[in-house]
């Protein structure tokens, strides 16, 4: 390994370790091109190693059997996050280009998961159930699964993570963790501080690398009970179907095109800043994006009029500067994803009213929020998940004509409506289909709530009491009492 980089080990059975060979990769500064870190890159054999030592774990230690031991654990390691808030913000915006204050915002978060998760830890438990038989008296015990592996995208890695890790760990499952090969550092960071909290060997494995092995490897191996994967709906056709083979039960959060419609009766002020931070932060890099705006007609020209004007204003650059507002994307590959949809729309006649290339002046890889009008939602850019800071602006006319065009999509991952009207508000939620409805408001995590999607944007549910359903089984047990 290069010694002027910093360094990071795979995470296995409660040490750090070189990859089976040495072999290592880089990561990549989005801002300055540079590279800055230099990781294991772990081999089928190092695979192996992590699940096996997560079934001994499993099998062997504590973790599944002391509940309440694993809640101070979880108690533990969510102090350490919170203590490590800073220094996980900073070294997770040099690794994925997104703003250290996004970043640390995360940071801030993440312990609540673990914190909520450690406290549910102490409530898991089946229910007696009556037969037809009155001699048999019936119960179930909620298990967990057994080895849980845990794919996780470059975007929010720790978050995304621990939308279902804690509830998994709280379960009393072990996991395998495959960060994204484009963010993997604050995930290593993240396992140096579950090993100070006191997680046993191989409760918690990290193994750093590429899809095509690490991935796939983890996603083929017959000793897996579980597989929780975040990332892109083709990555999740790729997971599903090898995944088949074995027969491994699977919960996937993938891609979306949420939409926020908002009414004439809205307090505009704030709907129109929600969504234009819907759309932006992150630089759009988020499966909850808010792509898409659906405007009612009679306030439909002066909301276009003022997210162009702030469209225009926003500062991009230094990820690390304060004063920035939008970061660059973590890769060159998305840059130019983005820039072929944005060429693709205005071919095909949305007007363009914002944005719309490469800022001049800067070297990484930015692009400009981008806000399309006269929007037609068959169009590309209003039915292809686009990742990046790009709107499409959408008239409607009636209730009806929003439910119809929010719903004109292949993902159902979240929506946004905006509306002074109770029971407007409440028709649409039960006729909008996406997971999650946030109603004069947007784009906000808790704990409490489960998480994930319908269609092309996945299914399962990962945060929230539902998620400790998702990374549970259930038995069930009968005896007969008349013996």
């Amino acid at each position: 390994m290069a010694t002027d980089l910093v360094q990071y080990q795979l995470y296995i059975d409660g040490e750090f370790r070189d990859a089976e060979g040495g072999a290592t990769f880089r990561s990549t500064s989005p801002y300055t091109g540079e590279d800055w870190a230099e990781l294991a890159e772990a081999q089928a054999v190092d695979v192996e190693a992590a699940i096996d030592a997560a079934r001994r774990a499993f099998d062997d230690s504590w973790w599944r059997r002391d509940h309440q031991r694993r809640a101070q654990v979880m108690r533990d390691f969510s102090d350490l996050l919170e203590a490590n808030k800073q220094r996980l913000g900073l070294i997770g915006s040099r690794d994925n280009g997104k703003l250290v204050r996004e970043m640390t915002g995360m940071a801030t978060i993440l312990p609540r998961f673990f914190r909520y998760f450690s406290e549910v830890a102490d409530h898991i438990h089946g229910q007696v159930i009556r037969g037809a038989d009155p001699n048999v008296f019936g119960y179930t015990l909620r298990e967990p699964y057994g080895v849980v592996a845990f794919q996780t995208p470059w975007n929010s890695p720790l978050v995304i993570f621990a939308q279902g890790g804690a509830p998994a760990l709280a379960a009393g499952n072990t996991i395998v963790l495959k960060p994204s090969e484009f963010a993997s550092c604050t995930t290593i960071e993240m396992a140096k501080l579950a090993h100070e909290a006191g997680f046993p060997p191989g409760v918690l494995n990290v193994v750093t690398g590429f899809g095509h092995v690490v991935g796939a490897a983890l996603c083929s191996s017959n000793k897996v009970d579980k597989i929780a994967f975040t990332g892109s709906p083709e990555g999740g056709r790729i997971v599903g179907a090898q995944a088949a083979r074995t027969l491994t039960p699977t919960v996937m959060e993938l891609g979306g095109k949420s939409a926020n419609i908002v009414f004439a009766d809205a307090n505009l002020d704030k709907a129109v800043e929600a969504v234009f931070a819907g759309f932006t932060a992150s630089s759009g890099q988020s499966c909850v994006c808010g792509s898409r705006a659906l405007i009612e007609a009679g306030i439909h020209d002066q909301v276009v009029e003022r997210l162009a004007d702030m469209a225009k204003g926003l500062k991009l650059g230094d990820p690390s500067d304060p004063q920035t507002q939008v970061g660059p994307f973590c890769t060159a590959a998305q840059l130019d994803k983005v820039g072929g949809l944005v060429t693709v729309a205005k071919g095909e006649g949305a007007r363009l009213v914002a944005g719309g290339q490469r800022p001049a002046g800067l070297d990484g890889w930015f692009f400009e929020p981008t806000i399309f009008a006269d929007v037609d939602e068959n169009m590309a850019i209003a039915q292809e998940e686009v990742f990046g800071p790009v709107l499409s602006v959408i008239k409607f006319d009636t209730e009806e004509d929003a439910i119809r065009i929010a719903n004109n999509s292949v993902y159902g991952l979240a929506a946004g409506l905006w509306t002074s009207n109770l029971g407007r508000a409440h028709r649409l939620a039960a006729e909008l289909r996406a997971g999650t409805i946030w109603i004069n408001q947007y784009r906000r995590g808790d704990a409490a709530f489960p998480f994930g999607g319908r269609g092309d944007s996945g299914f399962g549910r990962q945060s929230g009491e539902d998620a400790i359903l998702e990374f549970t089984t259930v038995k069930s047990v009968q005896v007969d009492t008349s013996v």
